[in-house]
C-alpha cells in the first residue's frame, strides 16, 4: 500500500479549476518528484495535502487514511516545508526549534539532543546560538527542514526546497535528501531543477494546467511518449561511418540514423544486451569504434515533451 496516495483530487478556486482528478500514488521510503510549470498545480496540490487547505472533491490517503476526515492524524505522519516560508528573527536557532518542538507536543526530555541531531543533519551545528535573522537563505532554508523534522515525520512534503540556492547550498540540500532516504524517509519534493531532481528521486509525476499528464520513472514515461534511447557512437574513419551505418540498418532494435558531426546515433528499442552485441558485431566486422554509449531523454528533455502535447 502506497504511503501517499491522492483520489482524483480536485480544487476549484470560484469557477477556475487548479485541480482536476490528481491521482498519483507514493511508495514508502522514495523519494518522488512532483514537476510542472508554474501555475500547475503543484503548490495547491502540496497544502491539500499537508491539511492547510480543503478540497472540492476527491481525498488524499496517508497510510491508508483520509488526510480530509482525519487531519490531525495526518499531521502527525507530515513534515511540510513551504516555498515561502516564516521565520521569526528574533529567536535563535535552537529557541526556533524548541518553539516548534513544543508546537508539535515533542515531549520536552531530549529536546536538547533532538535539536542537536537534527542541527547536524542539516550541517548548521555550528548555528545553534546564532539569531535566525543572521542567517544566510540557504541557512534558513536548512533550518525549515529540520523545523520539518522536530516531530519525526514519515512523510515530507517539500515545495521547491532549494529555491533561490546557489550551487554549493543546493548540493548540500540535495545530500541531506539522500540521507533522509537511507534514514527511510519517504519524500514528496517539488523543484524547478529539473537536472538535479533527477539525480535523488526514484519516480516523478508531471502535472500542466491542474491535469497530471504522466508518471513513473524517467524511462516509464519515456517508453509511454514513444521517446526511445539511443545508441551513439564515434568511428576512427569515413569509411568506419558508412560501414557501421550498413550494420546498424540490419539490426531490427536500432531505428532512423542521425550523424551530427563526427557522432553517429541510432534510436535504440532494445536491452543492455542487444546493445552490447550491436557493438560487438560493429567490431567483429572490422570497424573501429572510438567510443560508444546509451543515451536516454534527461527528465528536462521528457518534461517538455510533455507538457507541450
Amino acid at each position: 500500500m502506497p504511503l501517499l496516495e491522492t483520489v482524483r483530487l480536485t480544487k476549484y478556486y470560484g469557477s477556475f479549476p487548479a485541480l482536476v482528478d490528481l491521482n498519483i500514488s507514493v511508495e514508502e521510503g522514495e523519494i518522488y518528484g512532483f514537476v510542472g510549470p508554474n501555475g500547475a498545480g503543484k503548490t495547491t496540490s502540496m497544502k491539500i495535502m499537508a491539511t492547510l487547505m480543503g478540497a472540492s472533491s476527491g481525498d488524499v490517503l496517508i497510510d491508508g487514511e483520509s488526510v480530509l476526515q482525519k487531519p490531525a492524524r495526518a499531521r502527525r505522519l507530515i513534515g511540510y516545508m513551504p516555498d515561502f516560508f516564516g521565520v521569526y528573527d528574533n529567536l535563535k536557532v535552537s529557541e526556533y526549534l524548541d518553539f516548534y518542538a513544543d508546537a508539535c507536543n515533542v515531549p520536552k526530555a531530549g529536546r536538547r539532543t533532538l535539536a542537536d541531531e537534527l542541527l547536524t543533519l542539516v550541517n548548521l551545528s555550528d548555528k545553534r546560538e546564532c539569531y535566525v535573522d543572521t542567517l544566510s537563505r540557504g541557512m534558513k532554508q536548512r533550518l525549515c527542514l529540520a523545523r520539518s523534522l522536530i516531530h519525526d515525520p514519515r512523510l515530507l512534503i517539500l515545495d521547491e526546497p532549494a529555491s533561490g540556492m546557489d550551487p554549493q547550498a543546493r548540493a548540500e540540500m540535495k545530500s541531506i535528501l539522500k540521507a533522509l532516504k537511507g534514514q527511510g524517509k519517504t519524500i514528496l519534493i517539488s523543484s524547478h531543477i529539473l537536472a538535479e531532481l533527477s539525480e535523488i528521486c526514484d519516480r516523478f509525476a508531471i502535472i500542466s494546467r491542474g491535469q497530471l499528464m504522466a508518471a513513473g520513472s524517467i524511462e516509464e514515461i519515456s517508453g509511454a511518449l514513444g521517446i526511445n534511447p539511443r545508441l551513439c557512437f564515434r568511428f576512427l574513419s569515413e569509411t568506419d561511418f558508412e560501414n557501421a551505418t550498413a550494420i546498424l540498418r540490419t539490426h531490427p532494435e536500432t531505428g532512423p540514423l542521425t550523424r551530427d558531426g563526427d557522432i553517429l546515433e541510432a534510436v535504440f528499442d532494445g536491452t543492455d544486451q542487444s546493445a552490447a552485441a550491436i557493438i560487438r558485431h560493429l567490431s567483429a566486422a572490422g570497424v573501429n569504434i572510438v567510443s560508444a554509449y546509451k543515451t536516454a531523454k534527461s527528465l528536462e528533455q521528457v518534461f517538455l515533451e510533455v507538457v507541450s502535447k
